[in-house]
């Protein structure tokens, strides 16, 4: 069966298609047909070895990659979600070892798996699952209530999106950067106020509160730069690990997605969003697994608006 893998880490060139064994469905298990996978820039921190110390106890291939659309064709025993052999899914994968979203077919727990919204292709459905459910657990995290102000950093990418769309099916006030070449894009993703992405963010959007957002979403990893936006007693969640300092009695939470591996819940409900057109799907470009090298070099060249995708 072939994935896409690396036997040892570095540069995008080092992604190769690779074979690795069939697998079987279990009981609580479906096996699902992967037609697509996401391009996410975790997946490139896997890859580059940024992330070798987790995986120097897994010999390799080493299989990237967290989101993935297909068909279920197998159903093991014992499975109460009522997905059938047939169906079009999507999930969220945990990667370990050869056990990544970027292989053929693969075998999850019953509850990482929900339909895939209807009208969505593939390559669509695959682009929701870890950037929906990491956006759903910032929101979670700072636990704001209708009414109160966001900051969205990133906010054109696809984490930075889909926290958007949802804060405002929260009823939220979203203030979100953007570049001047993506104002219009920012702007239809429901951001009531927009401001020049950089360094110096947190200036702007003091500008629009001068006291202060009452919690700020940090896609852009600007961690201490943007945390000066935030009001007296706000919230802030990172993306990245970043824990802030104990300052102005400021909240500060890390977003970890894999917390979230299994809520069927919380993924079905992005399904239903995405079916209502709340959420936007956006895929920028397919590759095959023989050029997923080049999803890899393009990502992280930065300016790609929507996932980079890899179909089999």
């Amino acid at each position: 069966m072939r994935a896409v893998g690396l036997m040892k880490h570095g540069g995008p060139e080092v992604l190769q298609v690779v074979d690795v064994p069939e697998v079987q469905a279990g009981p609580g298990q479906v096996r699902i047909q992967v037609r697509a996978a996401a391009v996410n820039p975790t997946d490139t921190l896997a890859r580059n070895g940024s992330r070798a110390e987790q995986q120097k106890s897994d010999p390799p291939p080493y299989v990237p990659g967290m989101d993935i659309a297909g068909t279920v064709d197998q159903v093991g025993e014992g499975v109460t979600t009522g997905v059938l052999v047939g169906d079009r899914v999507m999930a969220m994968v945990v990667p370990k070892a050869s056990h990544g979203a970027y292989r053929e077919q693969i075998v999850l727990d019953q509850r990482a798996v929900v339909a895939a919204p209807s009208w969505s292709r593939h390559a669509e459905a695959c682009t929701l699952p870890m950037n929906g459910l990491t956006a759903q657990l910032s929101l979670d995290l700072l636990n704001l209530t209708e009414g109160q102000t966001l900051a969205v950093t990133g906010a054109a990418g696809a984490y930075g999106g889909y926290v958007i769309q949802l804060a405002k099916a929260a009823g939220l006030t979203v203030i979100a950067d953007a570049s001047d070449a993506d104002k219009e894009l920012v702007t239809s993703l429901g951001a009531d106020f927009v401001v020049t992405r950089g360094d110096d963010v947190a200036d702007r959007i003091r500008q629009q509160f001068p006291d202060g957002v009452d919690g700020l979403a940090d896609g852009a990893v600007l961690n201490a730069l943007a945390v000066p936006a935030v009001r007296d007693g706000g919230d802030f969640t990172a993306v990245r690990g970043y824990e802030g300092t104990a300052e102005r009695g400021i909240n500060f939470t890390t977003t970890f997605v894999r917390s979230y591996d299994g809520e069927f819940e919380k993924l079905d409900r992005l399904r239903q969003l995405a079916e209502t057109s709340t959420l936007s799907l956006r895929v920028a470009d397919t590759y095959p697994p023989e050029r997923a090298s080049e999803a890899h070099a393009r990502l992280e060249a930065g300016g790609t608006r929507g996932r980079l995708v890899i179909e089999f």
